[in-house]
C-alpha cells in the first residue's frame, strides 16, 4: 500500500504478458514489407511502361524478383517463428476478416504466386504476356496489403503503446515497407524514367515514415507513462536510430546530382532504417507490457 493512490497496480506486476514473439517476427515484418512494396513499385513501373516507357521493364522485372525472394525469405522465418510448418497451414482451414493473422496468411499466400507468375510471363507476347500482365497488377495489390497488414496485427493487441498508436502503425509500416523497397530497387535503376519513379516512390515513402513514426509516439505519449518505451531506455535509442536513418537517407537521396555512390549510401541507410523500425516496434511492445503502470494509467485515462 505504499503505492500512491491514484496509481495502484496488482502487488506492481504487469497485467500483461510480452509477447512470446522471437527475433524472426520482426525480420519477417522488415522482409515481407519490403517485399510487398516492391511488388507494388512493380506494378507502377508496369503501368509506366505501358505508355511508351518500355525501358522500365526490367526494372520492374527487377521488383517483382525482389517481391518473390523476399516473401520467400519472410515466410521461413514466419513459419520457424511458428514451430511447425503445418500451423501456417491450419491457419488457411477459415477466411476471417475480422482477424488480421488470418487475412495476413491469405494475403501472404496470393502475393507470392501473383508475382510469381508476372516476374516469368510478364515481357512474354501473346497470352502468356497478357496473364503476367494481369497477375502483375494482381501481385500489386497484395503487395499494398502484405506491406502494411502487419502494422494492423501489432495495433489489436492489447500492448498499450502499440494499441494507443493504433491509427498510425498501419501508415509507418506501409510507409517504412516503400523507403526500403525503393532504396533497394533505386540502385539497381539505371535508366533515368525507372529512377525518377522509384526515387518519387522512395522520397514518399521516407516522408511518409517520419511523420507516421512522430504520429506514433504523440499518439502514445497521450498517456506519458505508455510512452515511455518511446522516449527512454535502450528500446528507445533503436526508436531514435530508425529516425535518423530514415532521414539521414531522405537527405541524401534529395542531394542534386547523378552520382550512383549517393543512391548506393540512400538505399542502405532507408533499408537500415526500415529493419531499425521493426526491431524497435517489437522490443517497445515488449518493455510496454512489462510496465505495471502501463496498462492501468491507460485505462484509468480511458484511452484503453
Amino acid at each position: 500500500m505504499s503505492e500512491p493512490p491514484n496509481d495502484l497496480t496488482y502487488y506492481n506486476r504487469p497485467l500483461l504478458k510480452e509477447s512470446v514473439w522471437s527475433i524472426d517476427i520482426p525480420l519477417y515484418y522488415f522482409l515481407g514489407g519490403s517485399a510487398g512494396a516492391a511488388m507494388t513499385l512493380a506494378a507502377a513501373l508496369q503501368l509506366a511502361s505501358e505508355k511508351g516507357q518500355s525501358d522500365l521493364r526490367r526494372v520492374s522485372a527487377v521488383c517483382h524478383w525482389t517481391g518473390i525472394v523476399g516473401s520467400t525469405l519472410g515466410a521461413v522465418f514466419l513459419v520457424h517463428d511458428l514451430g511447425r510448418p503445418e500451423r501456417f497451414l491450419y491457419m488457411m482451414r477459415v477466411f476471417r476478416p475480422t482477424s488480421p493473422m488470418n487475412m495476413g496468411v491469405w494475403i501472404l499466400s496470393g502475393a507470392a504466386p501473383a508475382s510469381i507468375a508476372a516476374g516469368l510471363l510478364a515481357n512474354r507476347r501473346g497470352i502468356l504476356g497478357a496473364v503476367g500482365e494481369a497477375c502483375g497488377y494482381v501481385a500489386g495489390v497484395f503487395g499494398a496489403a502484405l506491406a502494411g497488414y502487419t502494422g494492423v496485427l501489432v495495433s489489436t493487441t492489447a500492448i498499450p503503446v502499440w494499441q494507443a498508436a493504433r491509427r498510425w502503425m498501419p501508415v509507418l509500416f506501409l510507409a517504412s515497407s516503400a523507403s526500403s523497397a525503393a532504396g533497394l530497387i533505386e540502385t539497381f535503376a539505371e535508366s533515368e524514367a525507372a529512377r525518377k519513379v522509384t526515387r518519387v516512390f522512395g522520397t514518399a515513402g521516407r516522408v511518409a515514415e517520419l511523420a507516421a513514426a512522430h504520429q506514433v509516439e504523440r499518439a502514445a505519449s497521450a498517456v506519458p507513462r505508455v510512452g515511455q518505451p518511446l522516449r527512454e531506455g535502450a528500446t528507445s535509442i533503436l526508436w531514435r536510430g530508425a529516425t535518423l536513418l530514415t532521414a539521414a537517407s531522405l537527405a541524401a537521396s534529395l542531394l542534386p546530382g547523378k552520382s550512383r555512390t549517393r543512391r548506393v549510401a540512400a538505399g542502405v541507410l532507408a533499408m537500415a532504417g526500415s529493419l531499425c523500425l521493426r526491431l524497435a516496434v517489437h522490443y517497445v511492445g515488449d518493455a510496454s507490457a512489462r510496465d505495471a503502470r502501463a496498462s492501468f494509467q491507460q485505462q484509468r485515462a480511458g484511452e484503453a
